[in-house]
């Protein structure tokens, strides 16, 4: 095992935008869209169970959405191998962010939690 490819991890990017046709700012409905790729970058295949976000609105009122697998799926990462998907989440503010983990288990039972890095859910731009 050299030190460039340790057994467990997992790369997380991530991609938000706005989504004005679904979004009524009116009645403080700010729709946003984000693709994610999941990315094994580590020596061993691992299988992504559950999600774990914090969803932060520009008010400070964190959402907590917990669940299993993503978008009715539970994909297993073989080394190298990626996995993308798009998802979204409404806001009664502007602008806001998003941050939390997936749970991963290896075949020899290992779990382990990977991160998502913080990213930025930002709405049309208004003036105060």
């Amino acid at each position: 095992m050299s030190p460039s490819h340790p057994p467990h991890a997992i790369k997380v990017e991530t991609v938000a935008h706005y989504v004005a046709e679904q979004s009524e700012p009116d009645e403080k409905r700010y729709v946003f869209a984000y693709q994610i790729t999941i990315r094994n970058i580590g020596s061993k295949p691992a299988k992504l169970l559950s999600r774990h976000w914090y969803i932060t609105d520009a008010e400070g009122v964190i959402d907590e959405v917990q669940g299993e697998g993503v978008v009715g799926e539970q994909p297993l990462l073989a080394p190298g191998q990626s996995f993308e998907y798009t998802s979204g989440c409404a806001l009664t503010t502007p602008f806001g962010s998003m941050r939390g983990r997936y749970h991963f288990v290896t075949e020899d039972g290992t779990a382990f939690d990977a991160d998502i890095p913080e990213f930025f859910l930002v709405g049309p731009r208004t003036l105060h």
